[in-house]
């Protein structure tokens, strides 16, 4: 007998949503793992709130939903709160019940911006990292690092010069409102009683005008980026054009690639390897432990291979073809081309936050705001191997 086409909606659902995402579902033990690393925080978050006056949204709630931000490749805050409206599975990973109400995108934003910053991401990775389940995963001996250009949220006709260089309003290529007619060849065109208008309102009336770069020397001495001051000119390797950007940096356990600490900092040539040396010290402070650290052909200096030693850190970095601080005392040993052939994996990371966390551009703007995504960026991006890793 064929059934009928009839929509009844139903009053009261008695199906708990725990029973509603499957047994074998991966978020399962990424939730467990994330649940665990937050219950560890507890004492932190304390600190952060007053005791008094309106609560907020919980600082849980706000680290869990940022998370599925990332895992799921949602655009905005907007289109998460948008979605956690009908998606049970993001209701029941963020601790929402099927009734409650979703927060105002602006509320939210506005609360995470004020948790997340580059101390309480930091905390998280470290929390992730430490569970009883995570850390047996961990090689606390053999490391790898590498930088990745995260292009910054500023066009580059807004590289411009800086005050104390700047052209006068009459002389801006691409200004809207320029003329290139004199009253005398057009008489009927009569000079305005009034002052020009401020060279804001020019942008207004035309706000992507043509911008002619050819023949102006750009560097980031003389020209800052007005929507992105932080953000700096600079291209990483020979052949490609420069961009408006800022540096990721990761540090990668070899053993099974997990990153254990990520840092962001303004472009430039020195900025990979002081990032590194960091990170080292950040995560093995003190340590009387020799390391291997595996590097490409950008670390290979030697002030920075000297740093390492003092450290108690052997330089695995890959050599130059002239000039190399690395010599046969290193490469004699069977860990250097080991090291070598691990390294490659940090890529992995670094394509994840681009390609599903959406850090090949970045939409947020000044250095810190930017450093605390990529950092929970990394964080997500082992909490993505998890279930695959410890067979969930």
């Amino acid at each position: 007998m064929r059934g009928t086409d009839e929509t009844s909606g139903s009053l009261f659902s008695y199906v708990d949503l725990e029973e509603r995402i499957p047994p074998q579902h991966p978020l399962r033990k990424i939730r467990q793992v994330v649940n665990d690393a937050l219950a560890s925080l507890d004492d932190d978050f304390d600190q952060l709130y007053a005791d008094f006056g309106r609560p907020s949204i919980a600082p849980e709630r706000l680290i869990r939903a940022s998370l599925i931000q990332i895992l799921f490749l949602i655009r905005s805050e907007r289109q998460l709160m948008e979605q956690m409206q009908y998606n049970l599975l993001f209701r029941w990973f963020v601790g929402l019940g099927i009734d409650d109400q979703v927060w105002v995108p602006t509320m939210f934003t506005k609360n995470r911006d004020r948790l997340l910053t580059t101390d309480m991401s930091r905390k998280v990775l470290a929390a992730i990292l430490a569970h009883r389940e995570v850390a047996p995963l961990l090689s606390d001996e053999h490391f790898s690092v590498d930088g990745t250009l995260i292009k910054a949220w500023a066009s580059m006709k807004s590289f411009e010069p800086k005050a104390e260089g700047m052209p006068p309003d009459d002389e801006r290529p691409g200004d809207p409102l320029a003329h290139d007619f004199t009253p005398d060849d057009h008489p009927e065109q009569t000079q305005p009683e009034t002052e020009p208008m401020p060279r804001s309102n020019h942008r207004n009336r035309n706000r992507n005008a043509e911008v002619d770069f050819k023949g102006e020397k750009r560097s980031n001495a003389t020209h800052a980026s007005t929507t992105g001051a932080e953000a700096r000119l600079y291209k990483k390797s020979p052949g490609t054009g420069a961009v408006l950007c800022f540096m990721g940096h990761a540090l990668m356990e070899n053993r099974h690639g997990l990153i254990v600490q990520g840092d962001l900092t303004q472009a430039d040539g020195h900025a990979e390897r002081k990032a590194a040396l960091d990170m080292v010290h950040r995560h093995s402070p003190g340590s009387t432990r020799r390391l291997t650290l595996g590097a490409d052909k950008g670390y290979d200096a030697a002030e920075f291979v000297s740093d390492l030693r003092q450290a108690c850190v052997t330089p695995h970095v890959a050599r130059k073809a002239r000039y190399s601080a690395i010599n046969g005392r290193t490469t004699r040993h069977g860990g250097y081309a080991l090291s070598l052939k691990h390294r490659k994996k940090i890529e992995e990371a670094f394509g994840y936050a681009k390609t599903v966390g959406g850090m090949a551009q970045t939409v947020y703007r000044g250095v810190e705001r930017v450093r605390s995504r990529f950092i929970l960026m990394m964080a997500a991006n082992n909490l993505a191997r998890l279930p695959r890793l410890l067979g969930a």
